[in-house]
Formats: C-alpha cells, sequence, structure tokens
C-alpha cells in the first residue's frame, strides 16, 4: 500500500438551514429575555402545580395498589411519571426530572410495565414526595445525590438503561 495518498474531507450541505432558511439561524435575544420573565411571572404558582402533579402521581399508585397492576393502571402510571420528567425542571426542583426519568426508564416499555417490581416504583415515588418535602432540588444536596443514583442503579441493574 502507497504512503503517499492524500485525504479529502468532504463537507455535505447542512440541508436543515437549506429548508427553514436563514430566519431561524440566531435566537432573538429579546424574544428569550420576553419567554424568561414570562417564565418568572408564572413562578408563584410552581408550587401549587407541583403539588398538583404529586396528587395525580399519587392517585395513578393508589390505583394500582387497589386494582392492582394492570396495562391500563400501568399507563396512567407511565403518564404521571413523564409528566413529572418534564416539568420537574421547569417547576424549579431538576432533581425531580433525574427521578422521573429513571421510573420511567423501568416502566417506559409497555409489555413489560406490569412486571417492574412494585418496591423500586414506590421507592421513586417516594424518592419524589420527599425532595419537595424537604425542598432538594438538585443532585447537589447529598441526600438528593444518594436518593436519584441509588435509584437509578437498581434500574440498571434490572437492565434497563
Amino acid at each position: 500500500m502507497s504512503q503517499n495518498s492524500t485525504t479529502q474531507v468532504i463537507q455535505p450541505p447542512n440541508a436543515l438551514r437549506l429548508k427553514v432558511g436563514s430566519r431561524f439561524g440566531a435566537l432573538d435575544a429579546g424574544a428569550i429575555a420576553k419567554a424568561e420573565a414570562a417564565l418568572k411571572s408564572l413562578s408563584s404558582n410552581f408550587a401549587q402545580w407541583l403539588q398538583d402533579e404529586l396528587t395525580k402521581l399519587a392517585a395513578a399508585r393508589a390505583r394500582i395498589t387497589t386494582e392492582g397492576m394492570t396495562p391500563e393502571t400501568a399507563e396512567v402510571l407511565y403518564m404521571r411519571a413523564h409528566d413529572m420528567k418534564g416539568l420537574g425542571t421547569t417547576y424549579e426542583f431538576p432533581l425531580i426530572t433525574r427521578i422521573a426519568a429513571s421510573l420511567c426508564k423501568l416502566i417506559d416499555e409497555p409489555a413489560t410495565r406490569c412486571a417492574a417490581p412494585m418496591v423500586l416504583i414506590d421507592g421513586h415515588i417516594d424518592a419524589i414526595n420527599a425532595a419537595v418535602r424537604d425542598n432538594i432540588k438538585t443532585d447537589d444536596h447529598p441526600v438528593g445525590k444518594a436518593l436519584v443514583e441509588a435509584l437509578e442503579a437498581r434500574v440498571k441493574d434490572l437492565g434497563f438503561t
């Protein structure tokens, strides 16, 4: 084989930029500031909205307790966990987002949801409640870090990644 080979790097065109044009090329700093101000004005409602989500999560858990883990009750639990995953950081609790993401991994597949260990599901829900109760917002807090890492490890040990 020859030692004198040359290499040529070919950059493909950015097809997305060609399709959407330059209007999305730069973010409008004014629009971002306006959105942040709007979110800040709503932040006084976050505690109540978070409590509403906790109530829905508790209701999903209670339904499983009374009716058993069925495809329907497991789906409701998954939807509540998925909502918490999306809303935790918005409500200034990124730890909740991480815990709920771990729970979502555990019960993500409809075919295997009903086989998820209830004790691990309960552990996730209890951890979310504890984070809110004790105002543990991030995994920088030693208790928050210990909780989320233990839950994620158990989910991983069961083969969910």
